[in-house]
């Protein structure tokens, strides 16, 4: 990546608040989509209509407490931290996996249990937030090395695949392909080489085709995107059901609240087929208003990406976007028939403390890391190059024409007078 200003040199403005408050409707749309499609479900296993929707209500509201802080924060410092925040990412994988500790459900193991009025937390969810802080840290320190294969590309692989074998053996496929692709991603914006990247795709997707031929939940769920329509009442169940919903909201929708198929035809309504009952509570027009939304958020995301004034605040802007981007995409994707069924859950939307909790964090990292879009120049100080020379960055602003000719002079090194005075 290009030198940019030194981070010493950054003031703070103002946030994103088109970012702010394109989340915010995105929350509140949730909670009230994770309402009407879960009610008839809480009130049927736990005898309370509102089960779910407390639930939601009370992570939505630590999520917004986490964003504030994080969003007043100092991003940078977060890379100082990041070792260990990978290290306790590792280790909740791991506890997920011992008997005692992880919680079961539906065959998946995901989940550890805290105990008391705390619902269970999802650790792979956080995992991926802590892979991308790790990941922007270590790429945003390799500079070119990062081309290089053993000191570069392959320390790369080895963590990502760790961490994504552990998530395998819970085994969540669809955390997995989002994990693979942000930090894909990440490291092909950092300059890895093209012929690194395609070698690790293939193996990447000759695994995944392996996982699919030995899983019986995965093949099935290939053979339900394929034809669905030659088992309606097994395998196909579910897609069917998801795209009837979709389907019947027509361009206006039935209406909020008066969907039929959240009555036990969608499995997971209020989870990741919540984007099927927003369709037939609030047809296309709905669907619409949220994609648009979630569009309008990575847009500005990529405009804090491109206004960073360091190595690492871009690359956490660009694992940020490219987490709720793909998630987002493969859920949709998967509901529309598009993409095979993943079951991983629609940002802000879907029902899930620990997913809200994460997406909430990573955008308040987002909003820190938009506060400082304007480097010292603009306040009067002079500019440093962020590798340490003393040659002036060129910046967007103009030069008056006295200026102009001495634009790529060295500014003289002061290190040694103060040295000498003290």
């Amino acid at each position: 990546m290009g030198i940019t200003a030194h981070p010493a040199r950054l003031r703070t403005g103002s946030p994103d608040y088109v970012i702010v408050a394109a989340v915010g409707v995105l929350v509140v749309l949730g909670v009230l989509a994770v309402y009407s499609s879960s009610f008839a479900l809480g009130l049927l296993e736990f005898g309370d209509a509102n089960y779910f929707l407390f639930r939601q209500v009370m992570f939505a509201i630590v999520g917004a407490v986490v964003m504030w802080v994080l969003m007043k924060s100092d991003y940078r410092q977060l890379r100082a931290i990041s070792p260990l925040l990978m290290l306790a990412a590792l280790l909740s994988l791991a506890a997920v996996l011992v008997p005692g500790i992880g919680q079961e459900s539906n065959g998946a193991v995901r989940w550890i249990r805290i105990g008391g009025p705390i619902p269970p937390v999802q650790p792979s969810e956080f995992a991926k937030l802590a892979l991308i802080i790790y990941v922007s840290a270590w790429l945003a320190g390799r500079g070119e090395n990062v081309k290089e294969f053993w000191t570069g590309f392959f320390p790369f692989v080895v963590l990502v695949g760790i961490a994504a074998g552990l998530i395998m053996l819970e085994p969540d496929l669809g955390t997995t392909i989002v994990v693979v692709l942000t930090t894909g991603t990440l490291v092909f914006v950092a300059g890895a080489s093209l012929m690194h990247l395609a070698a690790f795709g293939g193996v990447a997707g000759i695994a995944a085709s392996m996982l699919v031929l030995t899983g019986g939940y995965r093949a099935d769920r290939i053979f339900a995107f394929i034809n669905a329509e030659d088992d309606p009442a097994g395998r196909g169940f579910q897609t069917l059901q998801l795209l009837i919903a979709l389907g019947s909201g027509g361009a206006h929708g039935l209406g909020l609240g008066a969907s039929r198929q959240k009555f036990f035809y969608v499995p997971g309504a209020h989870t990741d087929g919540i984007f099927a009952i927003i369709g037939e509570e609030l047809g296309f027009i709905g669907c619409a208003v949220v994609i648009l939304l979630f569009a309008l958020l990575i847009v500005r995301g990529f405009r804090v990406i491109f206004r960073a004034r360091d190595d690492f605040g871009s690359l956490l802007g660009v694992g940020i976007v490219s987490w709720i981007g793909f998630q987002t995409l493969i859920n949709i994707g998967g509901i529309t028939r598009a993409l095979p069924l993943t079951g991983i859950p629609l940002p802000f939307l879907s029902y899930g403390g620990s997913a809200l909790l994460a997406m909430l964090a990573g955008v308040g990292i987002l909003l820190s890391v938009s506060r400082f879009g304007v480097d010292a120049k603009s306040v009067g100080q002079k500019p440093q190059a962020v590798d340490g020379s003393d040659k002036i960055v060129r910046t967007t602003r103009k030069p008056s024409s006295s200026k102009r000719r001495n634009e790529t002079r060295d500014w003289p090194d002061r290190t040694a007078d103060r040295k000498g005075a003290r």
